[in-house]
């Protein structure tokens, strides 16, 4: 029996997510985005192995997410690939060190705090969804500034154009996906 193609499985979990209304905002449900429905094993395990094999790990000396539906790749990543993690967190710890970011979703705003992560490391982020860039942009920024060089960057859900509009805006933060989808007719669609 042949193996599942990891993009196959991501893809056919996306289908029929369900989708809910934030507004006037069409916001999707799916377990690597929300940790909810229930997530077959095999959905995290193609998330993961994609990304591994589209990264150069010989340039990448930490990965980084941010809290809290990043932490399921962040820790499958970190462990399979044993390279160290940290996390962005969304509460202060009052590090040395401990740098703010005001970051804003398609329909909330929120801060985050960035704590160990040094000048001249070269960092993966790994995150579960992109829609408008409005937590991403602030944050890379915020990383450049800190001397951070932003190695590579994947996110495993891309809905919306936030991608596609910072790739423009700033080529050279190395931003890709996973699954682009669109939500048609009130369901999740794959988009190439």
């Amino acid at each position: 029996m042949m193996p599942e193609d990891p993009l196959s499985v991501l893809h056919d979990s996306l289908r029929g997510s369900p989708i809910i209304w934030k507004g006037e905002y069409p916001y999707f449900i799916h377990p690597i985005s929300d940790g909810i429905p229930r997530m077959d094993a095999k959905v995290l395990r193609a998330t993961r192995d994609l990304i591994i094999e589209s990264v150069d790990w010989e340039k990448i000396d930490l990965i980084v997410t941010v809290e809290a539906m990043g932490l399921p790749l962040l820790a499958a990543v970190g462990d399979a690939t044993g390279i160290p993690t940290v996390v962005i967190r969304k509460r202060s710890y009052g590090m040395e060190g401990e740098t703010r970011v005001d970051v804003a979703t398609g329909y909330s705003q929120s801060t985050v705090f960035i704590n160990d992560i040094k000048s001249g490391e070269r960092i993966l982020i790994v995150d579960d969804v992109i829609s408008t860039g409005g937590t991403l942009e602030p944050l890379l920024e915020t990383l450049e500034n800190m001397g951070v060089i932003l190695q590579d960057i994947v996110i495993a859900i891309e809905k919306g154009n936030g991608r596609e509009r910072l790739n423009k805006e700033r080529p050279e933060w190395p931003i890709r996906s996973l699954a682009r989808i669109d939500i048609i007719n009130g369901k999740v669609e794959i988009v190439d």
